[in-house]
């Protein structure tokens, strides 16, 4: 049973939700100026590198939308949680703050600073939780198959613009693969000792 105290999911969820209102209120212009990865078009980080280094993450916390905000909440709160009772508090800022950064740097170096929202981290998440479930025995969460395709039909249906086309939204295609990448590639790493070892053969003279 998963326990009801999740400080980090519940803290995501908390800090977008203060965002996007704060945004309703007239702010997005200086929410935009203070949590992009950088205000300028051109190449370069050139805050990160005068140290404002939270940029590297925030982008995450920006949402464009009530249903981009919510559709990505109801994901963050169902894949958080497991994640932060199979490996705590550590684990979960750790894995998050690492998929976070990956797909944010992608995304940039792709499209530019201007995009925003959770949809990287939940499909690091995903990849996450898929492969430990595939690969690790004893790993208590198995992803129900019907989940498995749902997203990675979405993520399919996003990658070749159907989206786009039909509602003129430009989704952070390469956040979510870079996040999907990144949270599978977690997953391996921290199964390399259960890994099946090659046999040994020896030499006969």
């Amino acid at each position: 049973m998963i326990p009801r105290t999740k400080p980090v999911t519940v803290s995501l969820i908390a800090i977008c939700i203060l965002v996007y209102l704060l945004s309703l209120l007239g702010l997005q212009e200086n929410i935009m100026r203070t949590l992009l990865i950088t205000q300028y078009l051109g190449p370069g980080y050139i805050e990160i590198r005068e140290g404002e280094i939270w940029r590297l993450i925030t982008p995450m916390f920006l949402h464009f939308g009530l249903f981009h905000i919510v559709f990505n909440m109801l994901w963050i709160w169902g894949f958080g949680r497991i994640i932060e009772w199979q490996h705590g508090i550590t684990g979960m800022l750790g894995i998050t703050l690492l998929i976070g950064v990956i797909s944010n740097l992608c995304q940039y170096h792709e499209t530019g600073p201007v995009f925003g929202g959770m949809s990287g981290v939940i499909y690091g998440y995903f990849g996450f939780l898929w492969i430990q479930g595939l690969i690790n025995r004893n790993y208590p969460v198995k992803l129900n198959r019907s989940i498995v395709i749902l997203l990675l039909g979405w993520f399919v249906v996003c990658w070749i613009g159907l989206i786009d086309w039909l509602f003129g939204i430009r989704v952070a295609n390469t956040a979510h693969t870079a996040g999907l990448i990144s949270g599978i590639v977690i997953a391996f790493a921290m199964n390399i000792s259960r890994m099946p070892k090659r046999p040994r053969f020896e030499k006969w003279h």
